[in-house]
C-alpha cells in the first residue's frame, strides 16, 4: 500500500488490485475515519477528500494501513438485466484478439454475471467486473473522438456501458437501447457499485423490465412574474452554486462555481444567505431585460455594466456594487478587461430548481439548470424571508489576470510523477504554458514549446482525479482540470493546483500564459504494507 499526494485537501491510496480497493473503501465506509469527505474507488486507487483541519495525510496513512483488506465483499441481490444487440464496430476485433468466433464472444459475455466495481468517467458509467477472462482485451491503439451514447463496450477486465456521447477508446461490441444515466429516474444512474449486472442477447427474444422514467414538469415562467428576459448570450451562461457533493456513487463530480470568492462576494452585496444560485457568464456580451423593481450586483473578471431605462437613458455601474433596476431596464454586461468569468446575483435569488441536491450546471456531466441562451426567461423569487445583511466593502479576492499575462500557480505534484522523466518534470515547472481556445469549464487545455516527456506510453489503470489536477495525455501537453472533470481518468496526473489557487485558475482567459510552482506540503506520507 502506498499513500500518495493529490492536493492539499485529497490523497490517493494505491493497492494491489482491485479487491484490496473495495475492502478498503468497504472497512473504511463501515467504520469511517474522522475527517474523511469523500472517497473514490477505481481499479487499484481510493482517492480520499479530506478536511486539513481535522486530519493530517500522515494520519490517514497510519490509519487506513491498519485496515482489514482480505475480508470478502457480500454481492448485492440487486441484478440489473441489460439487452444488448450485439453489433459493434469492434466485435470481429474482439474475436480475432481472442481467439475466438464472434458467436463465442457473444455467448461468453451474456453467460457472464458481471459486478459494477465503481462509477466514473460520466455519470452513470459503471466499471463492472468478474467477465469471462477470455475476453479481456487492451483498448483500442487509437481512441474514437465519438462514441454514440448506449454503447456497449470492453478493455481489459471491464465491460461498461456509455451512458453518453462521448470519447472513448474502449472495445464496442454492442448497443442497448436502455438509458445507463436517466437524471428523472431514481436512482438517476441504472447501475450503482455493488450491483450485478448480466447482460442479454435481444436476438434471443427475451423481454426485459428496465427502470422507468417518471419525467419532471418542466419549470413553467409566469408571464407576470418578476424575471429577466434574455436578450443576449454569446456563450450560453450557466447557473451555479458552491456545488454538488455526496453523489461520486453514481459518477458525478461536484461542479459549482469556478471562482468560488467572487460568488460568495456576489450575494453578499445583494444580501442574500450564503450558496444562493448565481448565474456564471463567461467572457461577457450578456444582456437581459428587466420587468421588476429588484437590486442585482456582478463580481469576478473586471466589467463594465450598463443599464438603460425606458426613457433611454443610460448609467453605467462596476463590479462588487449594489445596481438597482426598476421595469424596462435592460442590462448589458461588457466583455471583461481582465478576467474570464462574472457572476450576477439577483437579491432574494433565482427560481431555479435543484438538482440531484444543487443547482449547479455541470457541463460535463449534463446535470442541473440548463443553461441560458438567448430568449430564455429567468423568474426572480419574490420571498424576502432569510436574507443577510448587505456586503458593502466587496472587492475582489487577488488580481485579475489578463490575456497578455504570466500568471503564477502552486501546484502540488504527485501522485504520477514517477510515470515522467526529470526532464518532463522539469518542462512543467520550468516552461510556460499557454491557455488554448479549447478551454472551457471541465479543463484548461494547455500547449507548451516542449510536450511533457513520459518514460514509456503504458496505460493507467482508472483513477480518481481531483479539481486541479493536471492530467497529461499521450500528446504531452496537459489539461488543468477544474470544476466539471470527470471523476476519474486514465491519463497520469503530475500534480494539482492548490485549492487557494483554483480561483485563479478559473479567472484565466485564453492566451495568458501559466508557470506551475512546485510545492511539498506532503513530507514522507507514503505507507508501505
Amino acid at each position: 500500500m502506498r499513500v500518495l499526494p493529490v492536493s492539499l485537501t485529497t490523497v490517493l491510496v494505491e493497492l494491489a488490485d482491485l479487491d484490496e480497493t473495495l475492502a478498503l473503501f468497504a472497512a473504511l465506509q463501515a467504520e469511517p475515519i474522522d475527517g474523511i469527505e469523500e472517497m473514490v474507488p477505481a481499479a487499484r486507487t481510493l482517492m480520499i477528500r479530506f478536511r486539513p483541519e481535522a486530519i493530517s495525510p500522515a494520519t490517514i496513512a497510519i490509519q487506513v494501513a491498519r485496515r482489514d483488506l482480505s475480508a470478502c465483499i457480500e454481492p448485492s441481490r440487486h441484478l440489473v438485466e441489460i439487452p444488448v444487440r450485439y453489433d459493434g464496430e469492434d466485435l470481429s476485433d474482439v474475436a480475432e484478439l481472442t481467439g475466438l468466433s464472434v458467436a463465442e464472444v457473444i455467448r461468453r459475455h451474456t453467460d457472464s454475471t458481471f459486478t459494477v466495481a465503481f462509477c466514473g468517467f460520466a455519470p452513470g458509467f459503471g466499471y463492472l467486473v468478474g467477465g469471462d477472462p477470455a475476453l479481456h482485451v487492451p483498448r483500442r491503439k487509437s481512441p474514437r473522438t465519438r462514441v454514440p451514447a448506449g454503447s456497449v463496450a470492453i478493455a481489459g477486465a471491464f465491460s461498461g456501458v456509455y451512458p453518453q456521447e462521448s470519447p472513448g477508446g474502449w472495445q464496442i461490441i454492442g448497443t442497448t437501447p436502455v438509458r445507463m444515466w436517466d437524471i428523472d429516474r431514481e436512482p438517476g444512474a441504472l447501475l450503482q457499485p455493488g450491483y450485478r449486472v448480466q447482460f442479454r442477447d435481444m436476438d434471443a427474444g427475451k423481454t426485459i423490465d428496465v427502470p422507468k422514467s417518471i419525467p419532471r414538469p418542466a419549470p413553467v415562467v409566469n408571464p407576470d412574474g418578476p424575471q429577466f428576459s434574455v436578450l443576449a448570450a454569446p456563450i450560453p451562461a450557466v447557473f451555479q452554486d458552491l456545488g454538488r457533493f455526496g453523489q461520486t456513487g453514481q459518477g458525478v463530480s461536484a461542479s459549482g462555481a469556478l471562482d468560488r470568492s467572487a460568488f460568495n462576494a456576489v450575494n453578499r452585496v445583494v444580501g442574500n444567505p450564503v450558496n444562493t444560485p448565481a448565474l456564471e457568464i463567461t467572457v461577457g456580451g450578456f444582456s437581459f431585460a428587466c420587468n421588476a423593481r429588484t437590486v442585482i450586483a456582478l463580481a469576478g473578471a473586471s466589467v463594465s455594466v450598463t443599464v438603460c431605462d425606458r426613457a433611454g437613458t443610460s448609467r453605467e455601474y462596476g463590479t462588487y456594487a449594489p445596481i438597482a433596476l426598476e421595469p424596462g431596464d435592460v442590462v448589458t454586461i461588457a466583455h471583461p478587461s481582465r478576467g474570464m468569468r462574472t457572476y450576477l446575483a439577483v437579491r432574494g435569488g433565482f427560481k431555479v430548481a435543484p438538482v440531484l441536491g444543487s443547482a449547479a450546471t455541470d457541463t460535463l456531466a449534463v446535470v442541473g439548470p440548463p443553461p441560458v441562451v438567448s430568449g430564455a426567461a429567468l423568474a426572480l423569487k419574490q420571498e424576502a424571508l432569510g436574507r443577510s445583511s448587505v456586503g458593502l466593502n466587496e472587492s475582489a479576492a487577488f488580481d485579475l489576470p489578463g490575456a497578455a499575462d504570466v500568471v503564477t500557480l502552486d501546484v502540488v505534484l504527485g501522485p504520477r510523477t514517477d510515470w515522467f522523466t526529470e526532464k518532463g518534470l522539469e518542462t512543467l515547472t520550468n516552461q510556460l504554458w499557454q491557455v488554448t481556445p479549447q478551454s472551457n469549464r471541465i479543463g484548461i487545455r494547455l500547449a507548451g514549446d516542449v510536450p511533457l516527456e513520459r518514460k514509456d506510453s503504458a496505460e493507467l489503470p482508472s483513477e480518481g482525479t481531483a479539481t486541479g489536477a493536471i492530467q497529461v495525455p499521450h500528446s504531452g501537453q496537459p489539461v488543468l482540470f477544474l470544476a466539471d472533470h470527470p471523476l476519474t481518468g486514465g491519463y497520469p496526473v503530475i500534480g494539482a493546483v492548490a485549492e487557494y489557487h483554483l480561483d485563479l485558475a478559473g479567472q484565466i482567459p485564453v492566451g495568458a500564459r501559466i508557470r506551475f510552482r512546485p510545492l511539498c506540503p506532503f513530507a514522507d506520507i507514503a505507507a508501505t504494507r
